[in-house]
């Protein structure tokens, strides 16, 4: 074959091409205004019956040389990309995302507000043991100006038979010490049944972990206007995450919280991998507020201070760790626990790095 007769060919191709691109993108017009009139009917864009019709219509028709299953997979991803055009509206965003607000969400939790550029903190014991444990911690947190008290009154175990937490009694304990000194409780609820009751005694829902996908329970979070804390799961991706939160704004509740707590990996010199890269991501990818748990990342004392500068350096709008009276004695989780002299020496550090300002200290 001469260099004249392949040039002829390859022009002959390009026309080719082109006329394809003319039709497909003909097909795509059509498209959009199917899924227009689907959308004013309020029917489903997806078709089945209808997309295997057309699949049995280019195959009646086939005259090869491509195998009719070629073809069909050719179509099925012309097919797969209508469909995205005809979502591709504001409508396709997903409500947590940048796309579908610009601006930062705030999160005013008992007049702290998460998100509005001042970074602060959420301290307080793995478990409410005891009115005295949990009032002796607030009076701790107090005299160091915060205001935002955890407590965990359900606790999901690994065990069955590792202490699960006090309950409602635990939540009726928090309640009264944040009565007592003025502060906001954040406490985990397990179950979707709970979380109605929950509202009478907690300023922030926590939805755990191990909970992150339980659907029901962040529907049911999602429901009522108690804002809610959203933890990363062990071993969940970014969009994952995403999507889960996802559940949550969708049915009303605008004010969420992300929280990343270390996810598991082959690594065993700490409880978790703290995937630090992920506050930036979540921050970029939507408007909510990020918080870093340094205790459940890292499960050591020794990590908790350079853990919690790296997340503050990073851009987390706050930062959770866990302080006991006496973690020798904690009914949970006592190798990860701040005493108060570790507690102070805590803030101290990152008073000195210049990453955290102090709040003025109450009496």
């Amino acid at each position: 074959m001469s260099n004249e007769q392949l040039d002829s060919l390859r022009d002959e191709l390009d026309k080719v091409n082109l006329a394809i691109l003319e039709k497909i993108n003909e097909r795509a017009r059509l498209v959009k205004e199917i899924g227009d009139i689907k959308r004013e009917q309020g029917i489903n864009r997806f078709d089945p019956v209808r997309e295997r019709s057309m699949l049995d219509h280019i195959a009646k028709h086939n005259e090869g040389p491509f195998e009719t299953a070629t073809l069909q997979h050719l179509f099925k991803q012309i097919f797969k990309a209508s469909l995205e055009l005809q979502e591709e509206d504001n409508s396709k965003a997903l409500l947590v995302s940048r796309k579908k607000q610009p601006e930062n969400t705030t999160v005013d939790v008992k007049g702290e507000k998460i998100g509005d550029g001042q970074q602060r903190f959420v301290f307080g014991p793995c478990a409410v043991e005891s009115y005295e444990q949990v009032l002796a911690v607030a009076k701790e947190m107090k005299k160091r100006g915060q205001r935002l008290l955890r407590g965990g009154a359900f606790k999901p175990r690994t065990s069955p038979y590792d202490f699960q937490g006090l309950g409602l009694e635990g939540l009726k304990i928090l309640k009264r010490v944040a009565d007592e000194l003025d502060m906001a409780v954040i406490s985990e609820i397990v179950t979707p049944a709970d979380v109605e009751v929950a509202t009478e005694y907690v300023d922030v829902i926590q939805i755990g972990a191990r909970n992150m996908q339980n659907f029901e329970l962040l529907k049911a979070a999602g429901s009522v206007k108690t804002p809610v804390l959203l933890k990363r799961g062990l071993s969940a991706t970014i969009e994952e995450f995403i999507h889960a939160a996802e559940y949550i704004v969708s049915k009303g509740n605008s004010q969420l919280m992300l929280c990343e707590r270390g996810i598991r990996t082959y690594e065993k010199a700490t409880r978790n991998t703290l995937d630090i890269s992920a506050v930036p991501i979540l921050k970029q990818e939507t408007h909510l507020p990020v918080m870093v748990d340094v205790t459940h990342s890292t499960g050591r004392r020794d990590l908790l201070l350079p853990a919690a500068k790296a997340a503050l350096a990073i851009g987390a709008d706050a930062v959770m760790a866990e302080v006991h009276p006496d973690p020798a004695v904690a009914l949970s989780d006592s190798a990860q626990q701040m005493n108060f002299e570790q507690f102070n020496q805590f803030l101290d550090g990152l008073i000195e790095s210049g990453l955290y300002k102090a709040p003025i200290k109450q009496a």
